[in-house]
């Protein structure tokens, strides 16, 4: 019988039986390695030329060395060499860390860079010498082409270490500039105090510049000031118009009432006249001219003192048309004066509204002795709303929580935006267990009322802290212990409301 080793189809045979009773799974190199057993042959696994063409398609030569190795590579890939391939790919090594010194940043990169790092500089200005020389430097650095890669580092790391005290100097000088900005506004609304209109522009302003500051914000801010400070002009204007008027109008009351008293003597005297004529008649018909010139006369007397009365109602209507127009020059001026206390976003109150209102609230609370409720609420995960969504729906998200808490809110509750995403509410005789109460239901309409952002439901949640005013506090200490127990729920988990 001849040997099974020397006939390939009973060695397949034998191979796939092995695997079989070892329970190795018939892969083909373990089907290989089986057959070459059986068969008494060394077992060599095939030179995979697919992979190793994949594997330099994917090497980028950097230099003419590079190049030349990836060319002996292909060659020992073709001849199906591996001392070959090994040469090679040691050789592409070699020359990448002998190239490695004149290293160089890929000029995309460099171009990136610089539209980065151009308006960044700028925005330092030249205050700082030795701070603008380097980071000229740096840009000069990247606008070379090739960019020098340990060159741009040495810069760097120089920019780094000089950039931590820049940056602090622009924060102060920064925070200076704005405390002294509030310190003028301040002093300026206390030289027109009696003013109201003007008391309404100098509270926009204070808005205006109280942190957190971005574009939008005074942008919107100084829309509603030129608004009000417009309608103010037209408010002015058309009073000294008024005023003139008012004199015009009581200068021809005057000459009015002088006419009808020279009128009224001159009736006077014709009257007195013609009775003393008619003392001194001896015959009948000498009377009817006296009486005729008695007729006469009070006939005219009477056409001028109608004429007299429709003038002077016609002046009365113009000054009651002049008066009502005033009146509502001032109430649209009024209202855009209240403007500068609400937040130009959601509308709710801003933070010169909530000071406002915690003094009302609190001088009413004292007065009466009931409780008063104040609740920090922040809603969670916002950063990461607006960084998915965008800005636009992180506004819309804050603008649907101010309207279904307006929906949820007594009258008399207060609601005020306290900043970026966190807002207050002022809950009058309310104790604290009725206010966490008051905001677990808030909570829960949240649930219901999805919030939609391009067709896609998102649910919004909000952590806050609720405390009851104490007696002899004051509101600024009641709204920091109220902020301190919204970050209590916030490390509780989230969407949560604790009291304090």
């Amino acid at each position: 019988m001849a040997d099974a080793r020397s006939n390939p189809s009973e060695i397949a045979r034998e191979a796939l039986k092995r695997l079989a009773e070892r329970r190795v799974a018939p892969t083909p190199a373990n089907y290989q390695a089986c057959y070459f057993e059986i068969a008494r042959l060394p077992n060599v696994l095939p030179f995979p030329e697919p992979a190793l063409r994949q594997l330099a398609g994917a090497l980028c030569p950097r230099g003419d060395a590079q190049a030349a190795q990836l060319t002996r590579l292909d060659a020992a890939i073709a001849g199906r060499s591996w001392q070959g391939v090994q040469e090679a790919l040691l050789g592409y090594i070699a020359a990448g860390q002998a190239s490695a010194g004149a290293a160089t940043l890929p000029h995309e990169v460099a171009l990136l860079l610089l539209r980065v790092f151009e308006p960044l500089f700028a925005a330092f200005g030249k205050e700082d010498r030795r701070f603008s020389q380097v980071a000229d430097e740096l840009l000069a650095v990247l606008r070379l082409a090739p960019c020098d890669l340990k060159r741009f580092e040495q810069v760097a790391r120089r920019l780094v270490d000089m950039l931590p005290c820049v940056v602090e100097e622009e924060v102060e000088i920064r925070e200076s500039l704005l405390k002294l900005l509030h310190m003028i506004i301040e002093n300026i609304g206390e030289l027109g105090i009696d003013d109201a209109w003007f008391k309404g522009q100098i509270d926009g302003l204070l808005a205006a510049v109280a942190p957190p500051l971005t574009l939008r914000h005074l942008d919107e801010m100084e829309r509603r000031l030129r608004d009000v400070m417009d309608k103010q002009a037209q408010a002015r204007a058309r009073s000294l118009e008024a005023q003139q008027e008012m004199r015009e109008m009581l200068a021809a009351f005057i000459e009015r009432l002088g006419g009808i008293n020279r009128s009224s003597e001159v009736f006077q005297a014709r009257i007195e006249n013609s009775a003393r004529q008619i003392e001194a008649v001896r015959r009948i018909e000498d009377l009817a001219p006296l009486l005729a010139d008695v007729v006469a006369a009070t006939h005219a007397m009477a056409d001028e003192t109608a004429g007299s009365r429709e003038q002077l109602r016609a002046l009365q209507e113009r000054v009651l048309a002049t008066e009502a127009e005033l009146v509502q020059l001032h109430r649209e001026l009024d209202n855009a004066s209240l403007l500068a206390r609400h937040d130009p976003l959601t509308e709710a109150l801003n933070r010169k509204g909530l000071d406002e209102a915690l003094e009302r609230e609190i001088g009413a609370v004292r007065r009466r002795n009931t409780p008063l409720s104040l609740s920090m609420l922040d809603i969670d995960n916002f950063k990461r709303l607006n960084d998915q969504l965008g800005h636009e729906a992180g506004d819309k998200a804050l603008i649907h929580l101010v309207n279904l808490a307006r929906r949820s809110m007594r009258p008399s509750d207060t609601l005020a935006r306290y900043g970026g995403e966190e807002f207050v509410i002022l809950m009058p005789d309310t104790t604290q267990a009725q206010g966490v109460e008051a905001m677990t239901r808030l909570q829960r309409e949240l649930t219901k009322a999805f919030f939609l952002a391009d067709g896609q439901k998102v649910l919004i949640t909000f952590s806050a802290g609720v405390v009851e005013l104490r007696e002899g506090e004051s509101g600024h200490d009641a709204v920091c212990r109220a902020d301190k127990a919204m970050y209590l729920a916030k490390r509780a988990g989230k969407n949560r409301v604790v009291g304090a």
